[in-house]
């Protein structure tokens, strides 16, 4: 079955440095498109950054870009999010997904907490 398995989050101070991991499995990784989304309760989940199948970044959210860069791996199923000068509005729940058989996969999340 198909999982993504999100880790990295943590607290860091503003200014500071966070690298997220997402580990894939039950899917032909190297043929779809990934993304990281980001929600904060109570708000709609925001779209952050999106990695086409070869690994060129297609779209970072206005909020994240020059500071964020989305990457993958494919030979170990893995697409990373290394966020630089974090914020405190980067506080969220950080999420792994990808779009096959008509559906989008979310993994669990990652809490990512930025203090001012």
């Amino acid at each position: 079955q198909v999982q993504l398995v999100e880790s990295g989050g943590g607290l860091v101070q503003a200014g500071g440095s966070l690298r997220l991991s997402c580990a894939a499995s039950g899917f032909s990784f190297s043929n779809y498109a990934m993304n990281w989304f980001r929600q904060v309760p109570g708000k709609a989940r925001e779209s952050v950054a999106t990695i086409s199948r070869s690994g060129d970044p297609i779209y970072y959210a206005d909020s994240v870009k020059g500071r964020f860069t989305i990457s993958r791996d494919n030979a170990k199923n893995m697409v990373y999010l290394q966020m630089n000068s974090l914020k405190p509005e980067d506080t969220s729940l950080y999420y792994c997904t990808t779009d096959l058989y008509g559906r989008r996969y979310w993994g669990q999340g990652t809490q990512v907490t930025v203090s001012s």
